[in-house]
């Protein structure tokens, strides 16, 4: 159920957070720990090292990790006065010092540019704690983003796969990159992770032959052509000879330098194969910072047996120096699928304090197996030139193959909209299009309820074959705890569940069907960044008393809202999370609900100060958050002017506006991107959003305006195209790859300060067509 990496943090502790609505705790899934999300991670000084006349670069980091920057000679120049800063050190002049900096307080980014040849300086990689390497035409702002909130530990990818209750990785077959890149939103349809098959890469040489192994010049381009073109981890294997791979076995050295390197430029997994001495595996794991290590282990032989001690010996050395333990073997017997669940279920009961564990059979009669696991299960696309294992099978096939099984039984599942959206549901076909591709069975139809009447969605729920809805727009659903006697008694945890996000923001855009608990809450997701919808107030779900009766047994609905998450992704595609923390932001809407969305998305990221324009905060949302109403122009003005000497404690001037409001104010949105926009903030742009529908005709564009006036724009079409697809995670348990081929949209920016700070290089209408 998690989302693009925003569940709870492994790099800290959580705060609980009290509710201030009575009677409804029990309601709510999971303890209330408001944070799963953004967290501040590594708070060393950044600092980073530049090419010849690449000193931009530093500049684009400070922004992007919203901090002022300064340039430095030397790593011994980095003081405590740097604290706050990022800091730029010319290649030549960190070679000096680098081997001795304090590591303690700083953290060192070697950023190269292929431009301007490949290897990078050697030295520096050697010693640096992470190597970024980019083009400086195009430059991926959002490659930047990423790679950054990862090394610096700001999102963690890891927890909100393990959260899911099913993953899946592609596992590309390419010689070159290249060739991969045209088709990936197609190859990555399903997939949770990519990976990228070093051993297979055949790197050119200039009398036409290839070099027998890739030279890390060559891995590391595929590496930045790969991230630059999706947002899904990546995978890192240097598959060995005797595991069916091509990588050498002869040179151990090999493998080290190759997968600390991986670890170096920012890679989210990294496989290390069982068989490579302790002190390997010892070392990447403890030098792993934010990267994740698969321990792999494949049996060709035919004769590993799972039911033996060898299978355990493997396990419990796999699992010492590993973040997901990977156990690989071809069987012969279709009996031995069965041996390997309850090797599965024996090891969880055994050491229940163990990694994750990935375990499939290989070969056609181990195919059954690739249907039972639920970690990181591997898989093939048609459009891959070879499989990367014997009896690998496609996400669809997959799919197609639980449903024979009765394991994915076909479902109803539902657009639930007003008349005032009829025309406005480009989602359907996206909807469609998705199952079809994913193989799944279910039934996907657009309904439109009622804006009176609270039984409309007793007749879609109360369904044998009901499998879930999205609501656009969303509903309240205090007037559905008015109205239903379920809700407000859990009746022994069969009733419906709701979110911590739900029952914050208090709207609910998503229900999802799951099965329930014996005796307890159902378990329901636990709630992480997708978009505020806008809705009627006082509509409701009324009463689902009898609603249940039509459910299978066992099942129980949850109420989520999705649209906030997008509305987080938006924020944090080209910036990283600590760009928000400590800032203040001004959010406009017509009324409580209209905002609450943004409200919370905001509160992730730890802003330090909410203006509000036009409604009040409900008092459990504004709970240790600073709210100050505008209520004056004199107020405004105040805001206006305040020093962002004090950012982290909540003061300074707007760095995000958020506008809530319909497209016919688009008047008064202009006019305030338009005073917070005149006052310079140092080398950190500000950030404008507006959820106005924008196929609404109006007068004025306030996001041109806000471009006009130093903001990054962004519109409905970036968060709809996040939530939509974060809705569908929720719904059907599987992800859709959101990154289309931004050149194919764009025209190429001939220098890196030209490109666009926002991404409106892809819309919505990319998706739907």
């Amino acid at each position: 159920m998690a989302t693009p990496a925003r569940p709870q943090s492994i790099n800290g502790p959580t705060r609980t957070l009290d509710v201030d609505v009575g009677g409804m705790a029990s309601l709510v899934s999971g303890d209330l720990t408001f944070g799963r999300g953004p967290q501040r991670g590594d708070t060393r000084t950044v600092v980073i090292m530049y090419g010849q006349g690449q000193d931009k670069i530093v500049a684009v980091f400070a922004e992007v990790l919203g901090k002022p920057y300064r340039l430095n000679n030397s790593f011994t120049e980095a003081s405590r006065e740097d604290q706050g800063l990022v800091v730029g050190v010319f290649a030549t002049g960190a070679k000096a010092d680098i081997a001795i900096r304090n590591t303690a307080s700083v953290v060192a980014i070697n950023a190269h540019c292929v431009n301007l040849g490949m290897p990078p300086d050697v030295y520096l990689s050697e010693h640096c704690d992470y190597e970024f390497l980019y083009t400086d035409a195009p430059f991926f702002r959002r490659d930047l983003s990423r790679f950054i909130s990862h090394t610096l530990g700001q999102l963690n990818h890891h927890e909100t796969l393990m959260a899911k209750p099913r993953t899946y990785f592609i596992s590309t077959t390419f010689p070159d990159v290249h060739a991969a890149l045209p088709n990936i939103d197609i190859l990555t349809v399903g997939s949770d992770a990519v990976e990228l098959r070093v051993d297979l890469l055949k790197e050119p040489l200039s009398d036409g032959t290839f070099s027998a192994i890739p030279s890390l010049s060559y891995v590391g381009e595929q590496v930045m052509l790969l991230r630059q073109r999706t947002e899904l981890p990546i995978i890192f294997t240097t598959r060995c000879t005797k595991e069916n791979g091509r990588f050498p076995m002869d040179n151990l050295d090999l493998y080290y330098e190759y997968l600390y390197r991986a670890i170096q430029w920012g890679v989210e997994y990294i496989d290390v194969e069982l068989w490579l001495p302790e002190t390997i595996r010892r070392k990447l794991y403890e030098k792993r910072g934010n990267s994740r290590i698969m321990s792999a282990f494949h049996d060709f032989s035919g004769n590993f047996k799972w039911p033996s001690k060898q299978a355990e010996s493997v396990f419990l050395e796999s699992r010492r120096y590993a973040d997901i333990v990977k156990m690989i073997a071809i069987i012969k017997d279709h009996n031995e699928n069965f041996e390997l669940e309850y090797f599965r279920s024996s090891m969880r009961a055994q050491y229940p304090d163990s990694p994750p564990l990935s375990a499939v059979n290989m070969g056609e009669t181990g195919q059954f197996s690739r249907t039972l696991n639920r970690v990181f299960t591997p898989i093939t696309h048609p459009l891959l030139p070879i499989i990367a294992a014997p009896g690998q099978m496609s996400a669809s096939e997959i799919n197609q193959a639980l449903a024979l099984l009765g394991q994915l039984p076909k479902k109803n599942i539902y657009g639930i909209g007003s008349p005032s959206t009829r025309s406005a549901t480009p989602q359907a076909p996206f909807y469609e299009k998705c199952f079809n591709e994913l193989g799944l069975p279910h039934h996907f139809s657009m309904v439109e309820r009622q804006l009176k009447g609270p039984s409309f969605i007793e007749m879609w729920c109360n369904q044998k074959d009901f499998g879930g809805a999205y609501l656009n727009p969303a509903v309240s659903f205090a007037s559905l705890m008015a109205s239903s006697s379920l809700l407000t008694t859990p009746n022994s945890g069969a009733g419906p569940v709701l979110s911590e996000a739900a029952q914050l923001i208090g709207m609910v855009d998503t229900i999802i069907l799951r099965p329930s608990s014996t005796g307890s809450s159902s378990s329901a997701p636990a709630s992480m960044p997708s978009s505020p919808s806008r809705h009627e107030n006082g509509d409701s779900f009324g009463p689902l008393a009898s609603a249940q009766t039509g459910l299978p047994p066992n099942t129980s609905l949850v109420f989520e809202n999705a649209s906030w998450k997008g509305i987080l992704s938006t924020l944090t595609r080209d910036l990283a999370p600590s760009a928000y923390f400590g800032r203040a932001a001004v959010v406009l809407a017509s009324s409580g609900d209209d905002a609450a969305s943004a409200i919370f998305a905001l509160k992730a990221l730890k802003v330090g100060k909410v203006y509000t324009v036009g409604f009040k905060v409900p008092p459990a949302l504004a709970r240790d958050l600073l709210i100050e109403p505008f209520n004056s122009l004199e107020s405004l003005q105040r805001a206006r002017m305040v020093s962002s000497n004090g950012a982290g404690s909540g003061a300074g001037s707007p760095f995000v506006v958020v506008s809530a409001l319909g497209p016919e104010k688009s008047t008064l949105v202009s006019m305030l991107v338009r005073v917070f926009g005149s006052r310079g903030s140092g080398n950190s742009r500000k950030v404008f959003l507006d959820l106005a529908d924008g196929s609404v005709p109006r007068k004025g564009d306030p996001g041109l305006i806000a471009q006009q006036s130093g903001f990054a724009a962004y519109g409905s079409a970036d968060v709809t195209a996040f939530t939509t697809v974060e809705t569908l995670r929720l719904l059907v348990g599987q992800n859709m790859n959101l990154d289309p081929a931004p050149d194919l949209h764009l025209e190429v920016p001939t220098r890196m300060d030209d490109v666009p700070f926002n991404s409106s290089e892809w819309r919505w209408a990319n998706y739907r067509s």
